[in-house]
């Protein structure tokens, strides 16, 4: 202990010299301020040898000891009073601390005990601002233990009035830290002293207030527990009473615990937290006779039945993805290869941190895709939808819009009418059973408008990546977060969907397919969906390629497959009568075999019929169920009292528009043409459109009128095996159309060999099927003359 003692002093920068040497007696667990009276218990060798040393000079050393082993740089000289022992037959002393005292190096007394030399600090006299601080020291000091109960050290600061002894009575503050009483020890300045005990009364001050408040909070919380629970017994003591049946009770417990488990998993918000918390304390107190209680219960079923925090975890093999989409659907490459796309993302995302959607504000984070696929009837859009959810790993829920035309459909009915229910959105979320499934919105182009609402404008908020993470049921009225859903909308058409619910959609694109992509549907999907569904088994049955490109091209006309598996359900109905009649396997279904499965054919190629006189043209359009050939026909008839122009065939006003500007241009290019101006002057031309009952519009028909018109006055017929479509000027530019694909198809499935197209449409010549491309001649026109050159027979 000495070394240690001279290691302290040596560290001091202040070397004293020090005159009076005194016995030390270690303090392990507090610290003796001037002007205490203590009792110290002797429980160690060293403690009873100092206060054996110090009997003959009646003063001890008070040095407060460190559980490092490490002295206080300052002690306390005390005078001895008293010895005794106390009542568990300890030694101990009684001490009055007089004054602070730097400890020196220690010396070799006379006896066991270690002395050191002392050199006594004497305070300085207390300045104003010394006073100042004892002043707000005392108030603060008498508010703290007054709170704290200890009076008996608030009247022994009102008769102290010097400032250094105030700051000294600190040190019987129990709940002050050894370090901080060493520290007050080691402060000589008065001023700093007080100073330090001043902002240590105001922390405990700030820390009892506190600890008040929560005391008090939890306090108030357990008394209204309380206070419930009695109200509930009493409550169920009455029913009881009654003879009311206890289930209500029972329910409400459910609902709770339901509730606990949502807030508990951090499935919900806040908000609609306390929106069902609410409803649960209403049919708390709603009699079960009351009307209401049924409503009530019905809400809470409902919300409780959407499937909060249930997701599915995606899976992000891309290899498996494609061989789902490749195994579920032949073609669509576009289509798939955008799920790949987005599979490829979410895969990226994840392995990079970026899809943190616990931290990520709802409004931030990664939406899921909103695709509309659009396309003819029959070519897999909705059947599309499941395969994307299998190679996802995701539910998949559909949702019929066709013929939709009420809001509440979507958005759900206000719970103030009778019979309210969810909208669509909120029941096929339930259905699905987690937050994020495969979502198709089937027939989006047929939604309908009336006085009850735009269901088109309600989707618009499911469908905006920036709103549906709250989206809020009319019903619920609570946010549902719709972030998350993979959206998969379809159409046959664009025309009929409003332009804003449109530019919310990612638009891919599903045209027809050619006969050589339907055989291989068939082969691949169609035969052996059909053989299953008619009792048959492998082996039994076998329809060749030239029977299947029969059906294609002489029982069916469509861009899809739809009326394709309806024939061979026919052919496989029929096969299976024969297998059931005892007819040996296998039953061969060949070309020839198909007039008697299927009668005679329906189709057949008639443009050469159709265009065998002039005045005729072969045009081709996009209709709902993909592309298809259109005629047109015009004739002239001699008529000086009713000279004009009619067009027929339930044509829009655009499509009249051309006829106009087609009639138009021949007339003035009357010379260039080779037609005598007679032949043009009191006539009555009459353009016909045939499949009067189908509705028509748009430009792209020009050039077929233009050049059915010069076929009818020049005399020269349209070459059967050319098909046409551009928009034609008064100048005589043609102009590029859209559908370039769905038409070449049709021209392709009609038998046609060469097709008209504008020359700015040549781009999108390449996405067309290159087999397809290679079976036609296309011709590029830039104006009508050329047009003309290649459409109509030599002169």
């Amino acid at each position: 202990m000495s070394e240690r003692l001279d290691a302290d002093r040596a560290d001091r920068p202040d070397r004293l010299d020090f005159h009076q040497t005194l016995p030390v007696l270690p303090l392990l667990n507090g610290v003796v301020l001037p002007q205490m009276v203590v009792t110290l218990a002797l429980e160690t060798d060293e403690a009873r040898a100092a206060a054996d040393a110090a009997a003959e000079g009646g003063q001890i050393l008070l040095v407060p000891r460190f559980e490092s082993g490490r002295f206080a740089r300052v002690g306390t000289i005390a005078e001895i009073e008293n010895r005794g022992t106390l009542p568990g037959g300890s030694p101990a002393l009684i001490v009055r601390a007089t004054a602070r005292a730097n400890v020196g190096a220690g010396v070799i007394g006379s006896t066991a005990a270690l002395w050191v030399g002392v050199e006594p600090i004497a305070e300085r006299p207390p300045t104003e601002r010394a006073r100042e601080l004892a002043r707000d020291v005392r108030a603060a000091v008498a508010a703290l233990f007054d709170r704290l109960g200890g009076r008996r050290l608030t009247e022994v600061l009102r008769g102290v009035d010097d400032p250094g002894a105030i700051a000294d009575l600190a040190g019987w503050w129990p709940d002050l830290a050894f370090e901080r009483k060493v520290e007050l020890l080691e402060t000589v300045d008065v001023e700093t002293r007080l100073e330090k005990v001043l902002a240590w009364v105001k922390e405990a001050m700030v820390e009892l207030e506190l600890a008040e408040k929560i005391r008090k909070e939890v306090s108030e919380g357990l008394e209204r527990h309380q206070r419930e629970f009695l109200l509930r017994q009493q409550m169920n003591a009455i029913r009881k009473e009654l003879g009311e049946d206890s289930e209500d009770e029972d329910l409400v417990d459910e609902y709770r615990s339901k509730l606990a488990a949502l807030v508990e998993a951090h499935a919900i918000t806040d908000a609609a937290r306390e929106a069902i918390d609410r409803e649960i304390g209403r049919l708390e107190r709603t009699p079960a006779q009351n009307m209401e209680h049924g409503w009530i219960r019905t809400w809470l079923d409902t919300v409780f039945g959407v499937p909060w925090g249930q997701r599915t975890t995606d899976d992000l093999d891309i290899d498996e993805a494609r061989r789902i989409l490749d195994e579920d659907h032949t073609g669509l490459d576009e289509v798939k290869e955008r799920i790949v796309e987005f599979l490829a993302v979410r895969k990226l995302r994840a392995e990079r941190g970026l899809d943190d959607r616990e931290s990520a504000p709802p409004a931030r984070r990664k939406p899921g895709a909103i695709i509309a696929l659009v396309g003819p009837p029959g070519v897999g859009k909705t059947s599309l939808g499941e395969s994307v959810a299998r190679a996802l790993g995701r539910r998949f829920v559909r949702v019929a819009l066709g013929g939709v035309r009420d809001e509440a459909e979507i958005r759900g009915h206000r719970r103030t009418y009778v019979g309210a229910q969810p909208g669509r959105i909120v029941r096929a979320m339930t259905e699905a059973g987690t937050m994020n499934p495969v979502f198709v919105l089937d027939e989006v182009d047929k939604v309908g408008a009336d006085w009850r609402g735009d269901p088109s404008s309600a989707l618009l908020e499911v469908l905006d990546p920036a709103q549906n993470h709250s989206f809020r049921d009319h019903y619920l009225e609570v946010d549902l977060d719709l972030s998350d859903v993979l959206f998969i909308a379809t159409a046959n058409v664009l025309d009929t969907i409003p332009g804003p619910l449109l530019d919310r959609m990612e638009i891919v694109r599903l045209d027809g397919y050619t006969e050589d992509e339907k055989v291989a549907i068939a082969r691949d999907h169609l035969v052996a969906r059909q053989v299953k569904h008619n009792g048959l088994q492998d082996g039994e049955v076998e329809v060749t390629d030239a029977a299947l490109h029969a059906i294609v091209a002489d029982y069916t006309r469509e861009a899809g497959v739809r009326s394709f598996e309806r024939e061979l359900g026919k052919v496989l109905r029929k096969a299976a009568t024969k297998v059931a009649a005892g007819t040996p396997a296998p039953i061969v279904v060949d070309r020839e075999d198909l007039k008697d499965y299927l009668g005679r054919p329906r189709f057949y190629s008639e443009v050469a019929d159709r265009i065998a006189a002039p005045g005729v043209a072969t045009g081709l359009a996009v209709t709902a169920a993909g592309g298809d050939v259109l005629f047109v026909e015009a004739t002239a008839m001699d008529d000086t009292a009713d000279a004009g122009f009619t067009v027929t065939g339930q044509l829009g006003d655009v499509m009249k528009e051309s006829a106009q500007i087609a009639l138009s241009y021949v007339r003035s290019k009357a010379d260039v043409l080779g037609i005598d101006p007679a032949t043009l002057s009191k006539r009555r031309f009459h353009v016909h459109f045939p499949a009067g009952a189908v509705p028509k519009d748009g430009p792209s028909a020009g050039i077929t009128m233009t050049a059915a018109l010069v076929s009818l006055l020049t005399g020269r017929s349209v070459r059967k095996e050319v098909g046409m479509t551009g928009e034609v000027t008064l100048s005589g530019r043609v102009l590029p159309i859209g559908g370039v694909k769905q038409k070449v198809l049709a021209a392709h499935r009609a038998g046609l060999r060469e097709v008209i197209l504008p020359a700015r449409n040549e781009a999108d010549l390449d996405d067309v099927p290159e087999k397809v491309r290679d079976e036609l001649t296309f011709h590029l026109a830039e104006t009508v003359d050329e047009v003309l050159g290649w459409a109509l027979e030599p002169a």
